[in-house]
């Protein structure tokens, strides 16, 4: 494999496999919509159990529940057409090797590049899978939520469904970045130039949303305005509690 090739790769493993960890780092600071998101789920749960009936609750789980299924076939199609040509033979390559955007490759290094958009699509539907069953898992939380237990059993209660929650929604991210690195391992069967290009392109987009976009900016906002105001019973429990006294 050209030095080229293998300096663009590493770039693109890099990237891949320590973007995470990058994020927390950065979002030690508060200035990342994913550590934004994770205050502002925990709030969502902590109002959810204090709800007399939280049916809307469960309907805005099951519409991000719809979203991770969709992308899920989605990704599986993708995947199935991505195999299709890795393993269709001499027949498949010589279809493609005449493409004149194409960078010139052995048909090994051809299928050297198709598999990584293989394994980088595979790795997103398996985060798709794996939010799709905690999500269900909330599910089964929301609908089990003891409204007339005490105060501070809901409380617990809610920072126990939140801990489901932000991970099943973290996963649906990370499927979700998932496309933006097949995009750039696409880019390798251009080149390697334009792979550097594309996985460079892609960080840095992706970074950008999380930190400097008029939305992350909003949500960070929305944060701060969660932050000053205090978690208020609803009158159905205020009620309960006086009927007691």
């Amino acid at each position: 494999m050209p030095i080229l090739d293998i300096a663009a790769l590493t770039l693109f493993a890099f990237c891949w496999l320590f973007y995470e960890p990058l994020l927390k780092r950065l979002g030690e600071g508060g200035n990342v919509i994913n550590t934004d998101m994770t205050v502002i789920r925990r709030r969502w749960m902590s109002e959810m159990s204090l709800r007399e009936v939280p049916l809307l609750d469960g309907q805005l789980l099951g519409h991000a529940l719809n979203s991770a299924s969709f992308f899920a076939s989605s990704n599986l199609i993708l995947i199935a057409a991505a195999a299709g040509v890795l393993f269709g033979g001499d027949k498949a390559w010589k279809t493609i090797e005449g493409l004149a955007v194409l960078a010139p490759a052995s048909s090994l290094m051809f299928q050297i590049k198709l598999g990584l958009v293989l394994i980088t699509l595979a790795r997103g539907l398996l985060d798709f899978i794996w939010s799709i069953r905690q999500m269900n898992y909330c599910l089964a939380a929301i609908g089990a939520t003891p409204n007339g237990a005490p105060l501070a059993v809901l409380s617990d209660y809610a920072e126990a469904t939140g801990g489901i929650l932000n991970p099943a929604l973290s996963a649906f991210n990370t499927g979700v970045r998932g496309y933006y690195f097949a995009l750039a391992a696409a880019a390798w069967l251009l080149g390697p130039i334009a792979f550097i290009v594309a996985v460079s392109g892609a960080m840095a987009l992706l970074l950008w949303r999380q930190r400097r976009s008029r939305a992350s900016i909003a949500v960070r906002r929305v944060r701060q305005i969660l932050e000053q105001q205090p978690v208020i019973p609803g009158r159905h429990l205020t009620q309960d509690r006086g009927d007691q006294g």
